[in-house]
């Protein structure tokens, strides 16, 4: 089966959650962007699912994005072709509309509980949100310690000397695989690759696979590489490109992997914890163009704050699980309480107006 192409645009981060919500669409190109609203359990995914799988039956290219606390569940789906969406607009994802009645409208999928019966469930629902609530707190304060160990890694490293290596390979490759196109510069995106979930840390490399064939692996367990993809989207967009930036959810301000979809041509990420498992085009030892003696000096230091990073991360990675056991039992509550034909129906209505938004072309 063809691999889906499937994004994050929040992640579980040191700071807490971090969001690039306002890159679902560009704001200039967009037609139609559906603000769903509504709490746990209220069908929010299930509509997404509907409509996003009556529209590939069509033909139609769709963008799946996840949810970072849940990557089972969606969070939007996007048309890039009819230039729609339709995203969750709860917190902490929170939409509002740019151009409301023109492009966004809200879908109140709350109306579809039954109040009376919530009612009187009010204590257990209050005591389950407090509770997947504080699990979340439990897990960012993890990956703040965890983060700051990798930080303290990547500064030992981190030389003017590789800066520059780095550089002069990012030329070599913009000048062998990026020709200028003598447009205007392209624009970067961001999204997220990679989440740090309750299903422990990944990376959809897969997505990667479906939009470019060929793929540059850069092995880097430091962190390194960063600078040298930021000059690759540099160089790839001063040539005309588009690029997906992609950040790293420990580090949202870091660039992790960059696809220039146009050229079918990727720079991704690969490290021991979290390898590249496809057959790369090129390899870039960027571990390589570390300092030998920095490494040899702090080779003790390194493998400790390795080990000790990994055991913060998996900490990290149970209290989201732990939170999303809690929020499992709140969606039961809700569950029950849901006229799910109406959601059905909601779904189908919105998959009408898309097909006619196709249909004008």
């Amino acid at each position: 089966m063809e691999a889906k192409v499937t994004f994050f645009l929040g992640a579980n981060t040191p700071s807490g959650f971090y969001s690039l919500y306002d890159q679902l669409l560009s704001p200039q190109e967009t037609r139609r962007v559906f603000l769903l609203k509504g709490g746990p359990g209220c069908g929010k995914s299930t509509l997404m699912k509907r409509v996003a799988a009556a529209l590939e039956e069509r033909g139609e290219p769709v963008e799946y994005i996840r949810c970072s606390g849940d990557p089972d569940s969606l969070d939007a789906v996007i048309f890039p072709a009819l230039k729609a969406a339709i995203v969750d607009a709860t917190a902490p994802h929170v939409l509002e509309p740019a151009l409301p009645g023109v492009v966004e409208s809200y879908v109140n999928l709350g109306r579809f509980y039954d109040h009376a019966a919530l009612a009187k469930k009010r204590e257990e629902i209050a005591a389950a949100t407090a509770g997947y609530k504080s699990h979340y707190k439990g897990a960012y304060r993890c990956l703040t310690a965890a983060a700051q160990l990798a930080e303290d890694s990547r500064s030992l490293l981190l030389t003017p000397a590789l800066e520059a290596k780095a550089l002069k390979r990012a030329r070599g490759i913009l000048s062998r695989e990026v020709k200028k196109t003598g447009r205007e510069p392209g624009r970067a995106v961001q999204r997220f690759l990679g989440a740090v979930s309750c299903q422990g840390i990944s990376c959809r490399f897969e997505t990667v696979n479906a939009l470019c064939h060929r793929v540059y692996e850069l092995q880097d367990a430091y962190g390194l590489g960063a600078g040298m993809l930021t000059a690759l989207a540099a160089g790839a967009m001063a040539a005309g490109y588009d690029v997906i930036l992609c950040p790293s959810p420990l580090f949202p301000d870091r660039a992790e992997h960059l696809l220039i979809p146009q050229l079918s041509l990727a720079f991704v990420t690969s490290a021991p914890t979290l390898p590249y498992l496809g057959k790369p085009y090129r390899r870039v030892r960027v571990d390589a163009m570390a300092d030998g003696e920095q490494l040899r000096k702090y080779k003790s230091r390194l493998k400790f704050a390795r080990k000790v990073q990994q055991a913060l991360l998996d900490q990290g990675v149970e209290s989201l699980a732990q939170a999303k056991a809690e929020h499992d039992e709140l969606e039961k509550l809700y569950n029950p309480h849901v006229d799910f034909d109406a959601v059905n129906s909601q779904a189908d209505e919105i998959i009408k107006e898309l097909l006619e938004l196709k249909a004008k072309g």
